[in-house]
């Protein structure tokens, strides 16, 4: 049976977004963060907050500086540099119009999409993230079961605070892992067996982080690991650091600036899943990369955190898609905070979109209930779009719902 969702269901999601009004930019979409509080106003324990009354994506961010000591919410939402790249991630989104069509059949929408033979009820997934003990106690337990509350797969990052094997056992919905491949093959082998023996159904390999980009907001905020957050995929490999470990010495060596397409062959040759790029913004690349054998790519831009001034991912996306649509799975990530952003992303030949910090904010504002309702807002709100635009199924998603590329 289609999943569907009646007429009935989107006038109440309708209804309950409605009420967003003026809290709908509590945290400014052109990329602006939230004011953190003032030296008067105590930090918020994580996971507190009264669900109900946060209505979109950027009322969590909001509510998540409120819950976040400083050193942690610079790293979770800073970005590289000047951050012209994080602005242009939300930007360029608004600058596209939707082209709506009326007195088409809505009443049954269908969100499903196959991604490797897996089946997932609609098209947002959760995009690997470093460190949720950051946010919330629990971490990375908290967002896999907040994931899977809400039906949504998750991709676990190499640099979590938490065990594949511990995610993996709290996770009821597809899990897939990012790897950091390293120059220690060996190592690089073993990483990727353990996220294989527990049960990950895709392997994302970052291709786009030979060296750290120019954080300049964790640097001012002398960012490092609070006592008790380890990352423990790394522990084996990581140089003893003198003092507090941050990114940056936790990192050392660990970053490989020799990463060619040689090493891609060779993931091909262990990998025993899907083998996706992360990372990738060229579409020279792109088509490197569906001649190479890999099972998809995903169109990111690292969270605009290495390289400013880089395009934004859904200006990126394409004329990539336009190269390799055909012969590759192609994912987007970078900027989604609304319904109309999935439909965009689809539109222009995205397959799926997948968000990082609004289901970390949901996770400091909320724990495993707000990483659900962060998901549960997003896929509300494209169901809600796809009935305004009168597009009842994915596949009738295409660039006519695109005014600029209407006819």
């Amino acid at each position: 049976m289609p999943m569907n969702a009646n007429r009935r269901d989107v006038l109440k999601l309708s209804a309950l977004m409605a009420a967003s009004g003026a809290l709908a930019h509590a945290a400014s979409p052109s990329g602006d963060a939230p004011q953190k509080p003032t030296a008067s106003e105590a930090i918020l324990p994580a996971g507190g907050a009264n669900l109900e009354e946060l209505v979109s994506l950027f009322d969590f961010e909001a509510e998540a500086r409120r819950r976040m000591p400083q050193m942690e919410w610079e790293y979770v939402n800073g970005a590289a540099a000047d951050e012209i790249t994080m602005r242009w991630n939300r930007e360029a989104f608004d600058r596209i119009r939707l082209n709506p069509r009326v007195l088409n059949e809505v009443s049954k929408l269908d969100t499903r999409v196959t991604l490797f033979g897996q089946e997932l009820p609609f098209p947002i997934l959760l995009a690997p993230t470093a460190l949720h003990r950051l946010a919330h106690p629990q971490g990375e337990l908290a967002t896999a079961r907040g994931a899977s509350e809400a039906k949504a797969a998750m991709v676990l990052s190499t640099m979590s605070s938490v065990a594949v094997e511990d995610v993996a056992k709290a996770a009821g919905r597809p899990l897939w892992f990012q790897l950091y491949a390293q120059t220690d093959r060996g190592f690089t082998q073993h990483l990727v067996q353990r996220a294989q023996a527990a049960g990950c159904r895709a392997l994302c390999v970052t291709v786009d982080t030979p060296v750290d980009g120019a954080r300049n907001r964790q640097q001012r905020a002398h960012f490092h690991l609070p006592p008790g957050v380890e990352m423990p995929h790394l522990k084996e490999i990581m140089k003893p650091a003198r003092g507090p470990v941050t990114e940056q010495n936790a990192f050392a060596g660990l970053l490989i600036t020799s990463l060619t397409w040689k090493d891609v062959d060779w993931l091909l040759s262990i990998a025993k899943v899907p083998l996706l790029l992360k990372g990738i913004l060229n579409a020279d690349d792109a088509a490197t990369a569906a001649k190479s054998g890999v099972a998809g790519i995903i169109v990111s831009n690292h969270g605009a955190r290495n390289l400013d001034t880089a395009p934004a991912t859904i200006d990126a996306l394409p004329r990539i898609a336009d190269r390799v649509g055909e012969r590759l799975t192609v994912l987007m990530d970078g900027g989604v905070r609304r319904g109309t952003d999935v439909v965009k992303a689809l539109a222009l030949g995205a397959r799926a979109v997948l968000i990082g910090r609004p289901y970390i904010y949901g996770l400091a504002a909320g724990g495993q209930q707000g990483v659900a309702r962060v998901i549960n807002i997003l896929r509300g709100e494209l169901q809600m779009a796809m009935a305004l635009s009168g597009r009842p199924t994915l596949a009738s998603i295409d660039r006519s719902v695109l005014w600029d590329f209407a006819r």
